[in-house]
């Protein structure tokens, strides 16, 4: 049974209503939940994936208003990448991409495969690629985007760091997953991260860089990704491992949805690790207008609904 390494990742973005233009009309991906950040209630939180919500196709908004821009560097992470369908796909996203005035690389040749590399209107760095591994796929239909092209959920994430090797080791023993090749791209060297049963074939990239300065949090950042646990028994075991090593983290914390923790890594990535086994149902709701779609509250936050709305 496959099983995702990335359970979601997590983007900053600085309006809203431009993430919900570009990701769910442009890039056609469902909306899956409208809601806010549990730790910053003034702040907007939107999940996308595909039609079922499932862990491996998840990827969230945070919207911060006001904030610094992020600036570029090392110690990051970096970029997320979507799987699509075929190598014709890619054709068909560089022509939407390029009639929507959207910044592109066009396809490149990537690691025996090809890519396309993007970013969204805040300069979140995003790409596509053929997917790796044939599987049961659930990607929204839209009128403007064909089922046969449509994206299907995470490919990878590639990180930028200052010593591969101390991630390459910790990843390995907190998360089964092996050093399955290595290969420069433009100048820097790339350590790869699978495991053979992964969903979509999943990957960590690790690009070691050493000269730039680190990079500063804001708008256009990956927050953070989260890597997927079976079940809550794996999470504690993961947490186990987590208090061995004496990484800095978070405790385990209940999200509703998924149980999971939050953890710096060696090169002081920020890791959420979620559990699988989410209580998470899909609502079918009208996406024609942003405005009008409800907002979510979790339980706990529901008895200050009025005061939520009125800080958004």
């Amino acid at each position: 049974m496959t099983s995702p390494i990335i359970h979601h990742v997590s983007v900053i973005n600085r309006d809203v209503q431009r993430s919900f233009e570009f990701y769910h009309k442009l890039l056609g991906m469902e909306l899956l939940l409208k809601t806010v950040n549990q730790d910053d209630m003034e702040m907007y939180h939107l999940f996308y994936g595909d039609t079922t919500g499932r862990p491996g196709t998840e990827f969230s908004v945070f919207e911060m208003k006001s904030g610094p821009t992020k600036a570029y560097g090392t110690n990051s992470l970096e970029r997320t990448i979507f799987a699509v369908p075929s190598e014709e796909s890619l054709v068909f996203w560089e022509k939407r991409l390029r009639e929507h005035d959207v910044f592109n690389c066009e396809i490149e040749d990537y690691n025996g495969s090809k890519i396309l590399r993007f970013e969204d209107y805040d300069g979140v760095l995003l790409g596509l690629t053929p997917v790796k591994k044939q599987d049961i796929y659930f990607p929204r239909e839209a009128a403007d985007i064909p089922k046969e092209h449509a994206i299907l959920g995470i490919d990878s994430v590639h990180c930028r760091v200052r010593y591969a090797k101390a991630s390459v080791r910790a990843f390995e023993k907190m998360f089964d997953v092996q050093e399955i090749s290595q290969f420069e791209d433009n100048g820097y060297q790339v350590t790869v991260l699978g495991r053979e049963d992964a969903l979509f074939g999943q990957t960590l990239h690790l690009y070691e860089d050493r000269t730039r300065n680190l990079e500063e949090m804001g708008v256009g950042a990956i927050q953070h990704i989260a890597l997927n646990a079976r079940d809550y028994s794996e999470l504690l075991a993961v947490e186990e491992q987590i208090i061995n090593k004496n990484f800095r983290y978070s405790g385990i914390k209940n999200r509703e949805f998924f149980q999971s923790l939050y953890y710096r890594e060696p090169n002081n990535l920020l890791i959420e690790v979620a559990t699988e086994q989410t209580d998470f149902q899909k609502v079918d709701m009208d996406t024609a207008d942003f405005a009008a779609i409800p907002l979510y509250l979790p339980p706990f936050l529901e008895t200050r609904r009025s005061f939520i709305e009125s800080k958004l």
